[in-house]
């Protein structure tokens, strides 16, 4: 109840300063309902953070597609994968609010405010990659299914095996973090599909390489038939790489990471990793601005969709060239 007043006063906070600049009653015919339509070709991307591969691929989709549609999309991104920062940028649209906001909610429920407040002033609010626990907001939200992707590390750890037994280890991030908590259950779940394969157990890493090599090391001493690892995102991947390398057993150990850095790539150029499982953050932003225009211009929009997800080894990683992550457009 107290964190619905909180929201609930934010929201009536931003009308009473809307109407105090002149904007009219919420509901009614608002300044920021005007501003929005005066921008009616001006898009707003606001990914998790600047300088990551991932949300970079995303830019460039979103980029191509506006451009292709006509209308015009600007980025920002925040330094830190961080509400207050990532807020800042989003109340930075104040008055002259985009058409249509295209945002990677930092934090499902602190970020619900500022939000709301843009779609407040007239501006249609489509959610890439992650979303507010409120799904009232958005008019539409594209990401990646997490335990399908899972699921794919599991069928590729199988493949690599090639009939071999042995036991796999997940190694996670932090406990309670959604995205790459469903990747390990997907993973889990999956495997039990192999006889021959079987689990070591879920270990996290608090998100450190450093963590996730040591985490490596004693498996090592303690499983001797260690025949895989499953690395829910990029940090557990670069920590286990380091733990089979310090230990010689690159390549003796099957490890797969999840996503396409270029690191991750010259990783398996290089043979530290065996498969990555790569999203598609392209597609999720040419599906956000398809998403916004259709909201803008009055046709059908869906409200979730689901990007596709690829497992790349070395021996097919020319053909799926296109699903690795850029550093620019």
């Amino acid at each position: 109840m107290k964190k619905t007043l909180l929201v609930t006063g934010a929201v009536l906070s931003a009308a009473a300063l809307l109407t105090a600049c002149g904007g009219g009653t919420v509901g009614g015919s608002s300044s920021g309902d005007s501003a929005a339509k005066t921008n009616n070709k001006k898009l707003s991307l606001i990914p998790g953070v600047q300088a990551e591969p991932f949300y970079i691929s995303m830019q460039c989709g979103a980029e191509a597609e506006a451009k292709k549609s006509g209308y015009e999309l600007t980025t920002q991104a925040p330094q830190k994968f961080d509400a207050v920062m990532q807020t800042q940028l989003v109340n930075a649209l104040g008055s002259k609010p985009p058409a249509a906001l295209l945002i990677a909610p930092t934090d499902a429920q602190a970020m619900l405010a500022p939000i709301q407040q843009v779609k407040t002033s007239g501006a249609k609010i489509i959610e890439v990659d992650t979303a507010l626990k409120d799904t009232s907001v958005a008019e539409s939200s594209i990401s990646s299914d997490n335990a399908e992707g899972g699921k794919l590390a599991a069928k590729t750890m199988s493949e690599l095996a090639a009939g071999k037994t042995g036991s796999v280890l997940v190694l996670d991030t932090i406990a309670g973090t959604s995205t790459t908590n469903t990747r390990a259950k997907g993973f889990e779940d999956e495997l039990k599909n192999y006889p021959n394969l079987k689990s070591a157990g879920v270990q996290f890493t608090q998100n450190e390489p450093d963590q996730a090599a040591s985490k490596v090391t004693a498996a090592l001493a303690s499983t001797p038939d260690l025949i895989g690892i499953f690395a829910t995102n990029l940090n557990t991947g670069e920590g286990a790489a380091t733990g089979l390398r310090n230990a010689g057993k690159i390549g003796a150990v099957n490890l797969i990471g999840f996503d396409a850095s270029p690191s991750e790539i010259e990783g398996l150029k290089k043979g530290e990793y065996q498969g990555l499982i790569a999203q598609d953050p392209a597609a999720i932003g040419q599906q956000g601005v398809q998403q916004a225009i259709a909201a803008l211009e009055g046709k059908p929009v869906t409200r979730n969709l689901t990007a596709s997800l690829h497992s790349i080894t070395k021996a097919n990683m020319d053909a799926n060239a296109q699903y690795f992550y850029k550093q620019s457009c």
